[in-house]
């Protein structure tokens, strides 16, 4: 290890039990000292990481195969000090379902990967921007992924349109060419980038089923995003086409009303979605196909609020607004 850095101490957040609720996040942090990479592993000093729900239903207790005490995090975006000399100040940015859940991950001034699963960043992006993206896009992308790709033919609907993995469908499936709509439970205005129109309704007063399949000379939804979950089950099941595939990444109830005789007569097709069994590995490989779209800006960083982006000693507020429902993109930086 450089021995400018070896004896340098700098902050990590840790959780060693689930905490009882939002206002009473365990939440420490500790002083540590640079760790040392083992073989085939690289030391990354981070600049910027997500928070992610799931960040924060793993200090709840809510990921029974979380790992106490760790660091949480599950982006980020940083410069690689500690590794292969070709590889020593590389500007990486990248995300997986271990990090911070089976193993210490970015909510730290350092974070150990292995080598296989850091990539440089998009030159045209900053640090903030580059560590905000990791899971919404990961699992934005694997969805479509596993619903077998998104076609310029196709109807997509998007359940949450403005949550951040909502959000990066939308871009996905906009710049694939499809024709894309989107619904929240409340009247807001669109916030994802878009390749091209995206209407939104408002489940609490609109018969989204109806009126998409107005739009579609009676088709329906070829893809259904449901980032929800059991809030839009029914509408969704309303709204697909023949063939159609429903995609979950979440839910509130886990049982729901489910007519088996609309499902195989409509030959629908349900596909579930759990970015935290996508390794870091994993998520290395799809920002291999998204790093040139976000170079050639067809798809765009989420726009970054200064007063969204917290320090270490703030990680509990950062934690509470994400499952409060804030409509930034949370960060923190070390």
């Amino acid at each position: 290890m450089d021995a400018t850095i070896q004896n340098i101490t700098g902050s990590a957040l840790r959780v060693s039990e689930a905490s009882p609720d939002l206002d009473n996040l365990k939440i420490d942090i500790v002083e540590v000292l640079p760790p040392r990479p083992g073989p085939g592993q690289v030391v990354v000093e981070i600049a910027a990481a997500g928070v992610n729900p799931s960040d924060v239903k793993a200090s709840l207790g809510h990921m029974p195969h979380a790992v106490w005490p760790r660091t949480p995090g599950r982006d980020f975006s940083g410069v690689i000090c500690e590794g292969p000399k070709n590889l020593i100040g590389l500007e990486v940015w990248g995300g997986g379902g271990e990090l911070g859940i089976s193993q210490d991950g970015s909510h730290a001034k350092w974070m150990v990967l292995d080598q296989k699963a850091v990539r440089a960043k998009p030159t045209n992006f900053t640090m903030e921007e580059a560590g905000s993206i990791g899971v919404p896009f990961i699992t934005a992308y694997e969805g479509l992924r596993e619903a077998g790709g998104v076609q310029p033919t196709d109807v997509v609907l998007v359940c949450g349109g403005n949550g951040k993995v909502g959000q990066a469908v939308i871009q996905l499936a906009t710049m694939a060419g499809a024709t894309v709509f989107a619904v929240e439970h409340t009247a807001q205005e669109l916030m994802a980038h878009t390749n091209r129109p995206v209407e939104l309704f408002n489940s609490s007063v609109d018969d989204v089923p109806e009126i998409i399949r107005q739009k579609t000379n009676g088709h329906g939804a070829d893809i259904i995003f449901n980032t929800v979950g059991s809030p839009y089950f029914e509408l969704a099941n309303k709204t697909l086409a023949k063939q159609g595939r429903q995609i979950f990444i979440s839910t509130f109830d886990r049982a729901v009303p489910f007519d088996i005789f609309n499902f195989f007569r409509g030959r629908h097709k349900f596909i579930g979605v759990d970015s935290l069994a996508l390794t870091s590995v994993e998520g290395a490989k799809i920002f291999d196909k998204l790093k040139p779209k976000f170079e050639e800006g067809l798809l765009k960083p989420f726009p970054i609020n200064p007063a969204t982006v917290y320090a270490l000693q703030d990680a509990a507020k950062a934690y509470a607004s994400v499952l409060r429902g804030t409509s930034d993109r949370v960060l923190l930086k070390p």
